[in-house]
């Protein structure tokens, strides 16, 4: 076959695939691991499988992520930032009165939850007992606290709230919603209750005990 006569190439791609920054290859991934936890459980993520569901190489993930606790930590951090940013917006629309606060503060957690459904469960499960979930733990405890604190001292008595208050709210809070994610009771049976919550807790905020640290 001469030149002349060779058969044409294949035609070249309009949209050459391009190389992604470190960021947005670290986006694709999380996306991506999110989809195998939604579909198939946190017990199917490995490094090797979202590398293969990525189309990239193993190292590439390596480098990301550490290991695999290191990528299940991250998605726990996408799914903390989420739920901080959506509190915020409802704090930010909300009116500085207890009958306010406690209704959005209740609805915004609940619904951050319910939103990523069983996947969050799964997340912490498959973490617990590891540095990684008790550094993440301690490092957000005490701002996600203030967040609260913050937005419910207003609608106190006694101008603040007390750290046996919050502590009450948070875990009826993370109860609640898991609850609702498990279908054990109606996601609005669980912001109802823990509204109901949040101002009988607000009613005790005498001055004096709220301070008590």
């Amino acid at each position: 076959m001469t030149r002349d006569t060779a058969p044409p190439g294949p035609p070249a791609s309009p949209n050459p695939r391009q190389r992604l920054t470190r960021s947005d290859r670290a986006v694709q991934l999380l996306s991506v691991a999110w989809e195998i936890v939604r579909t198939e459980g946190t017990g199917a993520l490995t490094l090797g499988y979202l590398a293969a569901r990525a189309g990239v190489t193993k190292p590439v993930v390596y480098d990301h992520f550490g290991d695999r606790n290191g990528l299940l930590a991250a998605l726990y951090l996408g799914f903390d930032q989420r739920q901080n940013e959506k509190i915020d917006r409802a704090i930010a629309a909300s009116a500085p009165t207890a009958e306010a606060r406690a209704e959005v503060l209740a609805r915004a957690y609940v619904d951050c939850v319910l939103t990523e459904g069983r996947e969050i469960g799964d997340l912490v499960a498959a973490l617990s007992g590891t540095p990684e979930l008790q550094t993440i733990r301690r490092d957000r405890a005490a701002p996600f606290m203030e967040k609260f604190r913050a937005a419910l001292a207003p609608a106190s008595p006694s101008g603040d709230v007390g750290v046996a208050g919050l502590h009450a709210f948070l875990g009826a809070a993370e109860a609640l919603s898991q609850a609702a994610a498990g279908d054990e009771i109606s996601p609005e049976q669980a912001k109802h209750e823990l509204r109901d919550l949040i101002l009988d807790m607000l009613a005790r905020q005498v001055q004096g005990r709220a301070t008590v640290r």
